[in-house]
């Protein structure tokens, strides 16, 4: 057998002739390409994926007075339980108006904040949690006080610091820096 030392110039065999034309070699694009392309029109934060739904207009409304958008934009991960419009709409007639004056701010900011848990929470380890928990898992919320989560007829519910309960209605809304699953009932802190 023979054991090349030096490689050969393959190169050096191929013969052009006069004016023929150079033959193009097309080029693809590597792999990793492709997924740089792919990143530039990754999913939206939080605050965008909200914001791009209709039925979040309330919420959104209620985020940017409290000026909360730039943590909703923030690295995370956040699960948020997110009030529909039809939520907010069952508030008392005026809540809604009071919660988003100047001076009620911080009032805001604790209602809101008290919607989000810090981690990304599917809808799946929600309901793990909930079954290994005798049917009611405690969730710390970002602005201090708790939710219980539970599940009756089929349906995860959450039941606030005053005892009144939610419905998640719609599940594993993807964003870049977490998840939103829909409630239809806004959730109170104590304070």
């Amino acid at each position: 057998s023979k054991i090349l030392s030096e490689p050969e110039n393959v190169c050096e065999s191929v013969t052009q002739e006069e004016g023929a034309p150079v033959p193009q070699v097309q080029e693809e694009k590597a792999p990793f390409e492709m997924e740089v392309e792919e990143e530039l029109t990754e999913i939206p934060t939080i605050a965008g994926v909200a914001m791009s739904n209709d039925s979040f207009s309330t919420l959104v409304a209620g985020v940017k007075a409290a000026d909360l958008a730039e943590t909703l934009n923030s690295e995370g991960p956040f699960t948020v339980f997110a009030p529909t419009n039809d939520a907010f709409a069952k508030l008392p007639a005026g809540a809604l108006d009071n919660l988003l004056k100047p001076e009620n701010k911080e009032m805001l900011k604790s209602v809101l904040t008290y919607h989000v848990v810090a981690g990304k929470f599917d809808a799946a380890a929600v309901m793990t949690a909930i079954e290994e928990n005798n049917n009611a898992f405690v969730i710390k919320t970002v602005q201090g006080e708790t939710l219980t989560a539970m599940m009756k007829d089929g349906k995860v519910m959450l039941k606030d610091a005053n005892g009144n309960t939610s419905t998640v209605v719609m599940t594993d809304v993807e964003a870049s820096n977490g998840l939103i699953h829909a409630i239809d009932t806004v959730v109170m802190p104590k304070k």
